[in-house]
């Protein structure tokens, strides 16, 4: 679908139909070496709080810097151009602020006072939840709606599942939703139809999710054209490679779009088949979360489930027209480096902590434990 998709604007660009193909294969081929790199990889290794600090302090000098010098990409300044290549470090950050999160509230003396009701859970955790807050305003700084929110969704679930105060938390989190929601929805749309709209990228996304077809041909474009997709593939699609929209009319086709290029050449039918595998491989993710003895696994289980999650209902909102366009690609489908590369992570990841759990299972069964 890379191949199909991109053809038509790589050879407008100046490029060859191949250019987004032979790149795409190249990530795909890291992304294998890296789920087998963390298939192997001894995971108790990330249990480090100064490997972690490290770790964060590398995140928090790039993003700064990306503030500065960064390459801007439909208006988000958070690409690192190295010239054969740009890569998106929000993209990486994912999976370090799951692990960081999970490590942080999986110590076993925190997690045996978790629930005690005159712990101060405040004083002890307020220093991983201000690390991991830091970054995430950092990647919105860029601005990169889409990839604070996934990252804030997974560490907010690690959170809540740890059993951290659940009372509370709960009810923190409820109410951040809940204003805004009710507070900053209404306090954007307000600036979106004002005069800040034409300054703000941002903004202008927010006045195509309206109304996109009083501004087809401007801000509006994309999504009335992934609507034209849509409309033209029907059940079964039109066929692989005929594409009409993918020639020119719908921007981004080959990344946050991918899936109405796909359900225009192949159908609905197939789209949900796409679907149906994704949801598939995060359903087992949190049976491999519930079932895991390990704290730590669990607590990794539940954030990866939840960065596919959030980030397959951001693309396929974005395309149906049910959310804003926040610029997220779709999970091992859409064309880009640092998104096959995160996603073949988790993968690796999950796969060692699948290994581990039945090997333990099974070591359990011999000695009629």
């Amino acid at each position: 679908m890379v191949y199909s998709s991109s053809s038509d604007i790589s050879m407008q660009t100046g490029g060859t139909p191949t250019s987004y193909l032979i790149r795409q294969t190249l990530f795909f081929f890291v992304g294998i070496a890296m789920v087998i790199g963390l298939f192997r990889f001894n995971l108790k290794k990330l249990q480090n709080a100064r490997f972690l600090f490290v770790i964060w302090c590398i995140f928090a000098v790039v993003f700064l810097g990306l503030l500065v010098v960064g390459k801007t990409v439909n208006g988000a300044a958070g690409w690192i151009n190295l010239g054969f290549i740009s890569i998106q470090p929000a993209e990486f950050s994912k999976y370090f602020l799951i692990i960081l999160s999970a490590y942080y509230v999986s110590i076993p003396r925190r997690q045996s006072e978790m629930h005690e009701s005159n712990w101060d859970w405040w004083r002890e955790l307020a220093a991983p939840m201000m690390l991991s807050g830091i970054l995430i305003v950092l990647i919105l700084a860029q601005p990169d709606l889409g990839g604070a929110v996934i990252n804030f969704s997974a560490v907010s679930v690690i959170w809540l599942a740890s059993g951290m105060g659940i009372k509370r938390s709960t009810g923190w989190l409820v109410g951040a939703l809940g204003v805004g929601y009710f507070g900053l929805l209404p306090l954007l749309s307000w600036m979106a139809n004002g005069p800040l709209a034409g300054h703000s990228y941002k903004l202008q996304r927010i006045v195509a999710f309206e109304n996109p077809f009083a501004h087809a041909q401007s801000v509006g474009q994309q999504l009335v054209n992934s609507y034209y997709a849509l409309s033209n593939g029907g059940l079964f699609g039109v066929g692989l490679g005929r594409s009409i929209q993918k020639t020119g009319y719908l921007p981004m086709p080959n990344t946050d779009f991918i899936i109405a290029i796909t359900a225009e050449e192949l159908g609905l039918l197939f789209c949900l088949f796409l679907v149906i595998l994704l949801a598939t491989i995060i359903l087992r993710t949190v049976m491999l979360g519930i079932k895991s003895k390990n704290n730590f696994y669990s607590l990794i289980c539940y954030g990866i489930a939840t960065y596919f999650t959030v980030q397959t209902m951001f693309n396929l909102g974005g395309v149906l027209g049910l959310l804003p366009i926040t610029g997220v690609t779709f999970p091992f489908v859409s064309y880009g480096g640092s998104s096959m590369i995160t996603a073949s992570i988790a993968i690796g990841t999950l796969l060692n902590i699948s290994a581990k759990e039945k090997n333990e299972r099974r070591i359990r069964w011999i000695h009629g434990i």
